[in-house]
C-alpha cells in the first residue's frame, strides 16, 4: 500500500496489523473520541451508547428514520392498570454465546441499571420495577403515571444474567470511579455484531452476528461483515488517512472542511441536525465559588451575573467563526424543543450587549468582574475546546477573568461528577424529543434516585423541580408540552443555565460508502453498505 501522507501513516500501519479486516464487507472508520467502557449500564454519553448499541439491544427502540417507536426485544407493551404494565418479549432471541433471551434477563438487567452510578439509574427507576411473569412476559409497576413508558423500555440495554453472574459483572462498573471490570472490557449481548477485541483507546474490532434476529426481520440492510472502529484524536490525522484510503468514514470531519470535502469526487459528506443542545451550566450550589477571587461568594448565585454571562456571549460569532455555520443558536434548554412542544416564539435570545453585560455585573457587587475555571471537553463536542475559548474572551471584554481547563472525554466526564466545576461546557440530547428526558436528570435537585444525576452545578429549584414531578406523570400530551412550555420559560427568566446552540452534524465517507445519518449522531453498523 503506498501511503501519500505522512500522517496518514500512523493510522494505516496500525490497520494493515488487524488480519480479520480484508478486502469487502469491511468498514475502518474513526472520531476523535475512545469507547470509553463497553458495559452498557455505566456511562450514559451518546457515542459511548451507540457503539454499545452494536451489541447490545433495548425493549423498544427508534425506526431507522428516527420516527416512531418500534418493537426491538420486546414484542409488545400494554398499560393494563394505570401504574402497571405488561411487556411481552420475543421469543426465539439468542444471545452471542448461544443462550436464550429470557425474561431472567430483562429483570436483571433493569435491576443492575438501577444500582448504576450513572444515569441510567434513573431510567431504570422511570421504568418501574420489573417482575418474570413467564419467559417471554415481564410485569413492570412504574412509581408514578408514566405517559412515556414505551420510551423508558428503550433506555436499558439487555445483557444476560448468566454471563454477568459468570464474569462477577452482576454489578455496573464504576465509571467515575475509574474502576476497572470485565463488562468493562468485554460485551456479549443480542445485537447485530460482536465484539471480538477491545483495546480501550487503541481500537475496537466489530463482526457481524450472523445468528441476530433481525436479519430476518429486515433489519440488516448493510452488508458490513466486520467494521474496526478507532479513535484518532487529531483531525487532520483522521482526515490524512481517509483521503489516502486507510479509512472508510470519519464521524467528526473537522468543520472548516466541509466545504471542501463537499468538493472532492472521491467522498461524499452526509449532514443533517442534531437533536442535542450545547450549554454551559453554572455551580450554583456552592456559597463560596472554588478557586474565585470572589471570595466569601458564590457569584453565580445572582441571577445578574447569570444574565451578565449570557449577554456578553456573541452567539452570531459562535456561530459563523467557530462553528462554520454548523450551528442553530438557541434560547431554549432542551435538545428537540418543537418535538417537546414548546412554542417557537421562546426561541428568541437575549440580544449580545456588552454594556448590559457590564451594567449587570456592577449592580451584582462586581464592577471589576471576577475570576472562574470553565471545564471542556477536547474531543466530544464539534469544537468543544473552541467554543470554550471563544466564551473566555467575550467575557473578558466585560471583566470576568476566564481560564479553560480542557481535557479527553474519558477524563472529563469523571471529573465533572466530582461537583468540584465552576463552570463546564455539556450537551445533552441524542434521544427522545421529550422534554423529561433533559430536564429531570440535569436540571432537577439532585437526589438519590438519579434525579439531577448530571447536575454537576447543584442547581436546585423548588418551582422548576415541581414543574419538572408534574411532566414526568401528565398523560396528556398538550397539558403535558404546556408544562414543559412554563418550565422553559422559567429557566430562561432565571437564567438558569446558558443555552448555546444545536450543532448541524456533518459526517464524511469514502464515495463508495453509503450510511443512515440519523439526528442522534450515531453510525448504525448494520444499515452501511460498502461497494
Amino acid at each position: 500500500m503506498k501511503i501519500r501522507n505522512p500522517a496518514a501513516a500512523i493510522v494505516a500501519a496500525c490497520l494493515l496489523a488487524v488480519s480479520p479486516l480484508s478486502a469487502g464487507k469491511n468498514l475502518r472508520w474513526a472520531s476523535q473520541g475512545e469507547i470509553t467502557t463497553l458495559d452498557p449500564h455505566a456511562n450514559n454519553e451518546s457515542f459511548n451508547n451507540s457503539q454499545c448499541n452494536q451489541v447490545y439491544e433495548y425493549l423498544s427502540q427508534r425506526d431507522k428514520v428516527y420516527g416512531k417507536l418500534v418493537p426491538a426485544l420486546a414484542l409488545s407493551w400494554e398499560n393494563v392498570e394505570p401504574t402497571r404494565w405488561i411487556v411481552k418479549l420475543r421469543r426465539g432471541v439468542k444471545f452471542h454465546d448461544g443462550t436464550p433471551f429470557t425474561a431472567d434477563d430483562v429483570v436483571f438487567s433493569f435491576d443492575r441499571a438501577r444500582i448504576a452510578n450513572s444515569t441510567f439509574k434513573l431510567y431504570s427507576a422511570q421504568a418501574g420495577i420489573p417482575r418474570k411473569i413467564d419467559d417471554y412476559t415481564v410485569e413492570f409497576t412504574t412509581p408514578v403515571l408514566n405517559p412515556l413508558f414505551d420510551e423508558s423500555i428503550g433506555t436499558i440495554f439487555i445483557m444476560s444474567k448468566a454471563w454477568a453472574e459468570k464474569n462477577n459483572a452482576a454489578k455496573p462498573q464504576d465509571f467515575r470511579g475509574k474502576e476497572d471490570s470485565y463488562s468493562a472490557r468485554n460485551a456479549m449481548g443480542t445485537g447485530p455484531f460482536r465484539v471480538v477485541s477491545h483495546e480501550p483507546g487503541v481500537k475496537t474490532l466489530f463482526v457481524k452476528n450472523p445468528d441476530w434476529w433481525g436479519i430476518k426481520e429486515g433489519g440488516f440492510t448493510g452488508n458490513v461483515d466486520a467494521a474496526e472502529y478507532r479513535p484518532v484524536t487529531n483531525s487532520a490525522t483522521r482526515m490524512a488517512a481517509l483521503r489516502s484510503g486507510e479509512l472508510d468514514f470519519v464521524l467528526d470531519p473537522p468543520v472548516q472542511e466541509v466545504e471542501q470535502l463537499r468538493r472532492d469526487p472521491a467522498l461524499k459528506v452526509w449532514e443533517g441536525n442534531e437533536i442535542r443542545v450545547i450549554f454551559i451550566a453554572l455551580d450554583q450550589g456552592r456559597d463560596e465559588l472554588l478557586g474565585s477571587d470572589a471570595k466569601g461568594r458564590n457569584p453565580f448565585k445572582d441571577t445578574r451575573v447569570r444574565e451578565a454571562l449570557y449577554q456578553a456571549i456573541d452567539i452570531d460569532a459562535i456561530r459563523k467563526q467557530v462553528m462554520r455555520g454548523l450551528s442553530a443558536p438557541t434560547a431554549i434548554m432542551l435538545p428537540d424543543p418543537k418535538g417537546a412542544g414548546v412554542p417557537d416564539a421562546l426561541e428568541r435570545r437575549r440580544p449580545h450587549d456588552p454594556a448590559k453585560a457590564r451594567k449587570l455585573l456592577a449592580d451584582a457587587g462586581y464592577p471589576n468582574g471576577f475570576s472562574f475555571t470553565l471545564a471542556c471537553p477536547n474531543d466530544r463536542y464539534i469544537n468543544d475546546e473552541k467554543i470554550c475559548t471563544a466564551l473566555a474572551a467575550m467575557w473578558a471584554r466585560v471583566g470576568v477573568r476566564v481560564k479553560v481547563e480542557a481535557s479527553p472525554r474519558a477524563q472529563y466526564f469523571p471529573a465533572l461528577a466530582k461537583l468540584e466545576s465552576n463552570a463546564y461546557l455539556y450537551g445533552w440530547g441524542g434521544g427522545s424529543s421529550e422534554g423529561i428526558w433533559l430536564l429531570k436528570p440535569v436540571l432537577h435537585t439532585r437526589n438519590t434516585s438519579g434525579a439531577g444525576d448530571n447536575n454537576f452545578g447543584r442547581l436546585s429549584n423548588a418551582r422548576l423541580d415541581q414543574l419538572i414531578t408534574s411532566i414526568e406523570s401528565e398523560m396528556d400530551a398538550t397539558r403535558r408540552h404546556a408544562l414543559v412550555t412554563e418550565a422553559v420559560k422559567l429557566i430562561q427568566d432565571e437564567t438558569l443555565a446558558l443555552p448555546l446552540h444545536r450543532q448541524v452534524i456533518p459526517w464524511v465517507s469514502k464515495a463508495n460508502v453509503t450510511v443512515v445519518h440519523r439526528p442522534n449522531n450515531a453510525l448504525f453498523l448494520r444499515w452501511v453498505v460498502v461497494k
